[in-house]
């Protein structure tokens, strides 16, 4: 197969930015499959009329999102498209102020409560067990006044798992990641754990009914009582925290 070459670039300000822009190109107008090796390193600088370093930060670029994969001896090959170069830094651009905290909450809120159904029609006894002991974690640290920010976030993670759609998993945990994170820069605390631990308790006892009603109601009072505390906590503006929290 004759591969087309790529048009030496006009040198730009930013030129790491047009070696990328010309490796998607060249990649797209040779219809490149996943895992097919590029030409070397000094093929590419010379068919780009740049130097190695200039396309060697094109590839890094290029290997952040996903698009490329450098094989240590090997060479730079296409690399299947994936959401989770996306995915593992959305959580790190998203929040960092109560307005952004409340507009991930209403995020996470509305992905939950709508594929709850789903989760009602699919789930086994093995991920309401695992549910059940999460939630008893939960009240052990809840009791002796600790925080359980793990259990938490592995509860709302096992609530979906049983769907098989780990583009849904990974934004669930992502969204969770980016209350989190927002939830310590402002300082957010949850004063009542106990409060936590029962809605918790209180979801699962409705999915193993089967009660879709009462399962959405459930984790709409679990999101109302997050809401809560953001409100309880507008008045302050503390940042910096390094507390655990648990929401």
């Amino acid at each position: 197969m004759a591969l087309k070459s790529m048009k030496p670039l006009t040198r730009a300000p930013l030129l790491h930015v047009s070696v990328q822009e010309s490796l998607r190109a060249y990649i797209d107008e040779n219809g490149l499959a996943p895992g097919t090796l590029l030409p070397p390193e000094g093929e590419l600088a010379t068919q780009l009329d740049v130097s190695r370093n200039s396309l060697r930060e094109g590839i890094k670029a290029l290997e952040s999102l996903g698009v490329l994969e450098t094989r240590r001896g090997v060479g730079i090959f296409v690399k299947a498209f994936s959401f989770e170069p996306l995915l593992d830094n959305l959580a790190y651009g998203l929040g960092g102020a109560l307005r952004q905290i409340e507009e991930v909450l209403e995020i996470r809120r509305t992905l939950e409560v709508g594929l709850i159904g789903k989760t009602i029609e699919m789930i086994g006894e093995e991920d309401i067990t695992e549910l059940r002991d999460t939630v008893n974690r939960m009240r052990v640290h809840a009791e002796r006044g600790e925080a359980f920010a793990e259990d938490d976030q592995l509860f709302h993670r096992l609530l979906f798992r049983c769907q098989h759609n780990e583009t849904l998993v990974r934004l669930i945990d992502v969204f969770w990641l980016a209350f989190y994170k927002a939830s310590d820069f402002v300082n957010l605390e949850n004063l009542d754990p106990m409060a936590t631990w029962r809605d918790h308790a209180a979801i699962v006892d409705a999915v193993e009914a089967r009660d879709l009603d009462e399962a959405r109601r459930r984790l709409d009072r679990h999101y109302e009582g997050i809401a809560v505390v953001i409100a309880n906590n507008k008045t302050s503006s503390n940042v910096g925290g390094t507390r655990e929290k648990t929401i």
